[in-house]
């Protein structure tokens, strides 16, 4: 099997993290790939190191022929039997060949990017009927989730980011923006005594959020990381992860937690409802509501035997569709299906 992997990939984000998850994977499976992204030198040299040929490119806009030109050439030279796209600039460009073109889509995108795909990839199962829905062939749509990392890490040390020792942590990762909502995720630690929240993450909301925290008085008691590298280590380190999020097509963190052994609250936006089975995997609760969250965080810190039983049904739910083993062998058992 020779794949070519291609992204127009943000800076940080949580399918540019996957991709860089999911290219290694399948090379150590034993496919020979070409992958091809937005110029990065970070993830160039981690995909090299890996084994995996990379060809980086501008992926500027839609007058930008170098990389029109430059995208077909390392396609065709490479002779792949299948191309897999990530989103919509790396679909939209992908040239027509002697291949199965293959898109992978981690959101409700606008299918005018893809009707020259032959399969389409979503990675929740709501994704997958909102292309039904939309008009895309049942036949030639798939569900393939995102796995996470399960390899334990040191936990982070407390102190080194100005939180006391035996201070409970309440953790939330993800991009400071709407979506996220981690504002109220603030006012619900306002309910939520003798417990630190770490948010990590960067982005547009950060001075905004900063100012919501000092509203609710909580200066003392929230700490800011920036975006980070290693969420192992911050998982270990604390003790729930939180994902409140008003908008979210899938909820990698979700899956982090559970990978991870911890407990697991989200808001029932779509992913969350679709991963979690509320008291058994995890807890939900409202979206955009602070109080309800709070409880649930109380609870978690509260009742060590309830916070056991989900730690350990996370878990379970994690090992049995979400593992590195799992989904590498589902994609790799598709490409040879629609390849053959």
């Amino acid at each position: 099997m020779r794949l070519v992997q291609a992204m127009a990939g943000a800076e940080v984000g949580g399918a540019e993290a996957f991709f860089m998850r999911l290219v290694p994977a399948l090379a150590d499976a034993g496919l020979e790939q070409r992958a091809i992204i937005r110029r990065h030198d970070v993830r160039q040299e981690a995909l090299n190191l890996a084994g995996v040929e990379t060809v980086s490119l501008r992926f500027g806009g839609p007058f930008d022929l170098s990389t029109r030109l430059s995208y077909g050439r390392a396609v065709k030279a490479f002779a792949p039997d299948a191309v897999l796209t990530w989103m919509n600039r790396a679909t939209t460009l992908c040239p027509r060949g002697d291949y199965v073109h293959l898109a992978r889509l981690g959101g409700f995108y606008d299918l005018k990017y893809y009707r020259r795909c032959d399969h389409l990839i979503g990675n929740t199962r709501g994704i997958c009927d909102y292309l039904v829905g939309e008009g895309w062939p049942a036949e030639r749509t798939h569900y393939l989730p995102n796995f996470v990392d399960a390899e334990e890490r040191p936990a982070v040390d407390k102190e080194s980011l100005r939180t006391p020792a035996d201070m409970k942590v309440v953790l939330a990762m993800g991009r400071l923006h709407p979506n996220k909502a981690f504002d109220v995720l603030i006012e619900a630690m306002a309910e939520v005594p003798d417990a630190m929240l770490w948010l990590a993450g960067s982005g547009p909301l950060q001075t905004r959020l900063e100012d919501h925290v000092h509203t609710h008085g909580l200066d003392s008691r929230v700490r800011f990381l920036g975006w980070r590298d290693d969420s192992a280590a911050l998982l270990a380190a604390a003790d729930i992860l939180v994902c409140p999020s008003r908008h979210e097509p899938l909820g990698n963190v979700v899956l982090e937690g559970w990978a991870h052994r911890r407990p697991v609250i989200a808001a029932a936006s779509q992913g969350p409802s679709e991963l979690i089975e509320d008291r058994k995997t995890g807890l939900l609760v409202p979206v955009d509501q602070a109080r309800p969250l709070a409880a649930a965080i109380n609870a978690c810190l509260s009742d060590q035997a309830f916070t056991a039983d989900l730690v350990e049904a996370g878990f379970a739910a994690y090992r049995e569709s979400f593992a590195r083993d799992v989904v590498v062998r589902d994609y790799i058992e598709l490409l040879d299906a629609v390849t053959a």
